[in-house]
């Protein structure tokens, strides 16, 4: 490249013009005009809104008070159920579990707990939310409630939403050996879901995602090793036909999260071409995936390997 590029853009809001009006009706404790944004959109959309939207940090009080008003309100109680997720996590941090006091860990189950009685009462009201499951399959993974309740949970969703992608993700991360799965049941679910979705569908990510998963478990030069292995690279070649690379392929919610995990995978593997036209395909826009595995700092990181990969794979 001629000049160096621009950090990636991570937020959701570059990418998604829905996003920023979500967050400034949120910010005004405007909920007729939250609610008119966030009703009437497919599962895929409300789950990913409602999990930016989740993000703020001042908005208990707004919800529980909305959710008072009328407790019936699915869309409330989710909202609720998620800030709460959300807040917890943040409190427990991203670091393992021999990192984080015993104190975070108890502020963290507390607000998990309360999110939990939130959303039993969401998914016993409306069985079949999206979104709701979701934040719950989420939670299970944090209360440690074990592989069989969370498994119970996704099939919940999937008697009316079979290829969610947002809950699949979230219950691939409990099937990890780092929540005290397995690599055989990772990658059999990921699988799983590739092979029922439609073709086109984004839900083939999971198929990179869990050989990333497994691959970034060691050092950098194992990983490589590893997704270069003629296995594993047919399998991420395939998915990436039955998704990215398909012609009905789309940039709904969570497109960019698809395109830089196989963006990732590519760089890792040093076919510089396919990945190249993954960054290509995101412009200026990045997400953060699972670019802080390799380092703290993912925005540089994401520079390095778009860079490596354009310098590489062709792109002038």
């Amino acid at each position: 490249m001629s000049a160096p590029l621009a950090p990636p853009n991570f937020d959701p809001a570059a990418a998604y013009p829905e996003v920023a009006p979500v967050r400034d009706a949120l910010a005004a404790n405007d909920w007729p005009a939250l609610r008119a944004l966030l009703e009437g959109l497919d599962a895929g959309a409300r789950t990913f809104l409602i999990g930016v939207a989740a993000e703020a940090e001042a908005a208990e009080p707004f919800l529980r008070k909305v959710v008072a008003d009328d407790p019936d309100d699915a869309l409330a109680g989710t909202l609720l159920g998620a800030h709460l997720i959300q807040a917890g996590w943040r409190i427990r941090s991203s670091y393992r579990a021999q990192y984080v006091s015993r104190e975070q860990f108890a502020q963290f189950h507390d607000y998990l707990r309360r999110a939990e009685q939130v959303l039993i009462d969401v998914t016993a009201r409306h069985p079949a939310d999206a979104a709701a499951w979701t934040q719950r399959i989420t939670n299970c993974r944090g209360l440690e409630l074990g592989q069989a309740e969370a498994r119970r949970r996704y099939d919940r969703l999937a008697q009316h939403h079979p290829h969610h992608l947002p809950a699949q993700a979230s219950l691939l991360q409990q099937f990890c050996p780092k929540w005290s799965g397995t690599w055989e049941r990772a990658h059999g679910f990921a699988r799983e879901c590739a092979e029922a979705a439609p073709p086109g569908a984004p839900n083939a990510v999971l198929v990179v995602e869990a050989h990333l998963e497994q691959a970034l478990d060691g050092n950098l030069g194992q990983a490589q090793a590893y997704l270069r292995s003629p296995q594993v690279s047919q399998e991420i070649h395939a998915a990436a036909h039955r998704s990215v690379r398909h012609p009905d392929f789309r940039h709904e919610h969570g497109w960019v999260w698809v395109r830089s995990i196989f963006a990732m995978a590519f760089v890792l593997m040093q076919e510089y071409g396919p990945a190249a036209q993954q960054f290509v395909a995101m412009g200026p826009l990045g997400d953060k995936a699972m670019f802080g595995y390799i380092d703290g700092d993912a925005s540089k990181l994401f520079q390095r390997f778009r860079a490596e990969a354009y310098e590489k794979g062709g792109v002038a």
